[in-house]
């Protein structure tokens, strides 16, 4: 199978890997394209443009930002693959920006499915990502190569592209959640006098512990912030869930704090540091970005 990657940030870069390693035939592509060069050294062919890096592509992943950079790439590109290529979007951009790529797909006369990306660059580079797909079941069965290669779980979210997307925003909401919070009580616990990380002991094993909480907490306590999943992503991810649920009648109470916590964090220049660096806003060490 080929494959084409557009877009090798984290987790596009990740995926590339991953797929060289399943044995798929891999060109890449950036608009930086410093940024796609060193895969060349793991067996990736690296395109001057996305329509030169899709010519000849069964499947093509879309790892870009957000949804401005998925519908430049969809408008430049999709003409330039075969029309029996499968045209994989990963990016989280709301559910108004998968319905354009859907539309634009669709005019285009090429298939677009949905596998969004749960896991951040660990799972990414060691194809051990959960994918919420949407789309006919019988295009992802044309692309197993492509997904066994890049995960370890998928779970279906239904027929309809845009299901992928839906699921994808109540999981990020999570994320955004539980992360927030454990930097709360990490700080919360400092500021009454103990060692903050009697907090994660004290979760540990009983029924409300997360692994995400110490995954985070142990850097969060180190002032460690080295990008797994950014805070500004996080942030613009936070955006699309606040729009989303406004339109759905979910109270946003929740989502505005949030807003503000990354936002405090972002502003104060750790945008691209890991979103646990959301403890700043609590008080915690700066990191590399303070």
């Amino acid at each position: 199978m080929k494959a084409a990657v557009l877009g090798t940030g984290v987790m596009g870069a990740g995926m590339a890997r991953s797929l060289l390693r399943g044995g798929v035939e891999v060109t890449v592509w950036n608009r930086t394209p410093e940024r796609a060069r060193p895969l060349a050294a793991d067996g990736a062919r690296v395109a001057p443009s996305a329509a030169e890096a899709v010519r000849d592509a069964d499947a093509v992943l879309i790892a870009l930002y957000d949804a401005d950079a998925v519908l430049a790439v969809l408008g430049d590109a999709l003409a330039a693959s075969p029309e029996d290529t499968v045209w994989v979007q990963t990016a989280t951009v709301g559910p108004e920006g998968t319905r354009m790529a859907a539309e634009l797909a669709a005019g285009a006369g090429r298939t677009l499915v949905e596998a969004m990306l749960l896991g951040t660059r660990q799972p990414a580079e060691t194809g051990r990502l959960t994918l919420l797909t949407a789309g006919d079941p019988a295009v992802f069965a044309r692309i197993e190569p492509l997904t066994a290669a890049i995960s370890v779980k998928t779970v279906w979210a239904g027929p309809e592209v845009g299901a992928g997307t839906a699921l994808k925003l109540a999981c990020n909401a999570w994320i955004a959640s539980i992360t927030a919070a454990a930097a709360q009580s990490l700080a919360l616990a400092g500021a009454l006098g103990l060692d903050p990380k009697l907090f994660l002991t004290a979760i540990e094993g009983a029924p409300a512990d997360c692994g995400y909480a110490h995954a985070k907490g142990e850097g969060m306590l180190a002032g460690s912030y080295e990008p797994q999943f950014a805070l500004d992503a996080a942030l613009k991810d936070v955006d699309l869930i606040d729009g989303a649920a406004r339109g759905a009648g979910v109270d946003t109470t929740l989502l505005a704090a949030l807003r503000g916590l990354y936002g405090q964090a972002s502003a104060a220049g750790h945008g691209r540091e890991d979103l646990a660096a959301v403890y700043t806003s609590f008080g915690g060490p700066g990191g590399t970005g303070s």
